[in-house]
């Protein structure tokens, strides 16, 4: 399973390090990585439904539905 966020879409990405070195010259032997996003999967009980949806989640996602909620949100994602 691919490492997306269900609310956000948030997905890893590629960046690069920036050493110290590279200020005095114009060698840059840092290299890229692959940040990754911080999910976590979490049981949400809608009571609107009255049931529990499991969904992987950013910590970003679940501070969006603690502000609108679990229904509105899932219903918005698609998830409901």
């Amino acid at each position: 399973m691919a490492k997306v966020c269900a609310i956000t879409g948030k997905r890893s990405r590629v960046g690069g390090g920036y050493s110290n070195r590279t200020r005095a010259t114009q060698f840059n032997p840092t290299g890229k990585r692959r940040r990754q996003v911080n999910l976590t999967t979490k049981k949400i009980f809608v009571p609107e439904l009255n049931k529990t949806v499991v969904v992987t989640i950013s910590t970003k996602g679940l501070k969006t539905i603690r502000k609108n909620g679990a229904y509105a949100t899932l219903k918005k994602a698609g998830l409901i």
